[in-house]
């Protein structure tokens, strides 16, 4: 996939979305025909015609097996669309994929990993459902197999990593509000300690600083990622003498709440406000009107960390780049030029 996105001019994330028909994702004609029209010319059999090819080859088990180490999964719908992405892109290389929940623990993780080894796998992908620096486990450092870091990476470099383009993501947003002619833009945030909204807070402020637009710290407004808080953190906002024309909602469900407000201070989207979330869950396609909004690439990082593992890796423990994949914006209805 990655010397289709090379050869198509054009990211991993966007190549996955075309090549999977992913729903919801508005892509040019072009743009889609060109990524086709690189798939074929490097032979790529994509995933959705898998039941047309011809039967993969037996494997013995010590090379056909990879693991896949998740600390949340029940609660995650991102773990479920990483493992997902993994999985395709795992079958179309002959591979099976063995998951197991750690849930972190200091016991288990350790025994769930010693499980995986024992099955036969022949790398190990090791996930953390917040994206952050993580200090990899003594253990990983000890696996004679390959290990990818995703969503989550370590201050030496030791694996090769792929998270989020969050600022970049953040500046998206930003960027296209400014782009309808909004000046006065508000963000509500997540919780602070985490590094996706720092990352998203850090992109929302160089969209604003690239367009001359003064920094108000009054449009910032501190949530938790859930709807409860953007209701609240909307209502503050409507109570400012100098109100805002749009808000940057970091994460769809706080985008949840922000409707309520608007639609109980008698505001329409987007005629009176507009509004962008974060995430593009199921959710966002259905709000009224759609909530226009940011995809987190974890289908793309779950293929990306299986196409690593066909990279040469460097002598002795290495120093891999950190990968960041974009978080493309999903333009749906809830975003229309500055009113008046």
């Amino acid at each position: 996939m990655t010397d289709i996105a090379r050869a198509a001019g054009c990211s991993q994330a966007t190549v996955s979305f075309v090549l999977n028909n992913t729903p919801g994702i508005r892509l040019s004609q072009q743009t889609r025909e060109r990524v086709i029209e690189a798939a074929r010319a490097l032979s790529y059999a994509p995933p959705v015609f898998s039941a047309l090819r011809a039967p993969v080859a037996a494997f013995d088990g010590l090379d056909g097996v990879i693991g896949f180490a998740v600390d949340q999964l029940a609660t995650s719908p991102e773990a479920v669309v990483a493992i997902e992405g993994a999985r395709q892109a795992s079958w179309n290389a002959g591979n099976v994929l063995l998951v197991a929940q750690t849930m972190g623990d200091e016991v288990m993780e350790p025994r769930a990993i010693a499980a995986l080894t024992k099955q036969g796998i022949s790398a190990l992908i090791y996930m953390t459902i917040f994206t952050r620096e993580i200090v990899a486990p003594e253990y990983l450092y000890g696996l004679d197999i390959p290990v990818i870091l995703l969503n989550c990476y370590t201050a030496d470099y030791a694996f090769p990593a792929v998270v989020p383009s969050e600022i970049a993501g953040g500046q998206s947003s930003t960027r296209h509000l400014i782009s309808h002619g909004h000046r006065r833009i508000a963000t509500i945030t997540g919780e602070p300690w985490m590094q996706a909204a720092q990352d998203r807070l850090k992109g929302y402020r160089r969209a604003l600083a690239t367009a001359d637009i003064p920094f108000d710290p009054a449009l910032v407004v501190e949530g938790d990622w859930s709807a409860s808080a953007g209701y609240a953190a909307t209502i503050k906002l409507l109570a400012l003498k100098d109100r805002p024309t749009a808000i940057f909602c970091q994460n769809d469900r706080t985008a949840i709440g922000c409707y309520e407000a608007l639609k109980e201070a008698s505001l329409h989207i987007p005629q009176d406000i507009s509004v962008v979330g974060y995430d593009d869950e199921e959710i966002a396609r259905h709000l009224f009107p759609p909530l226009t909004t940011s995809i987190l690439p974890h289908m793309a990082m779950g293929q990306w960390a299986i196409e690593q593992l066909e990279v040469p890796a460097p002598p002795g423990r290495g120093r891999h780049p950190i990968t960041k994949l974009e978080c493309p914006l999903v333009e749906r209805e809830s975003v229309g030029a500055v009113a008046g």
